[in-house]
């Protein structure tokens, strides 16, 4: 979503202890993870039980335990994928 909302600042708020910020944050970015879950899960092998849906929402848990200085959109997401992609 390319919009005005200031999603660095947003995560340096959350880092500065303001829980609020995560959840504003993600419906901003929930669309581009559930792209890149989708890709990942047709990656892996047929069967694979996870949905995309659920890959973003564990990754979102792990998100809230993670303690890193954001510098930006670019890099929430690539954290977030890579987390994601240690899900899989």
């Amino acid at each position: 979503m390319a919009d005005d909302f200031p999603i660095t600042q947003r995560l340096l708020d959350w880092r500065k202890g303001h829980p609020e910020a995560l959840e504003e944050v993600m419906p901003r970015v929930y669309d581009t993870l559930h792209r890149i879950a989708l890709k990942y899960m047709r990656q892996e092998n047929p069967g694979h039980t996870l949905q995309p849906t659920a890959i973003v929402n564990e990754a979102y848990l792990k998100l809230v335990d993670v303690e890193i200085d954001w510098h930006d959109r670019a890099h929430f997401i690539a954290v977030a994928a890579r987390l994601m992609r240690r899900i899989l």
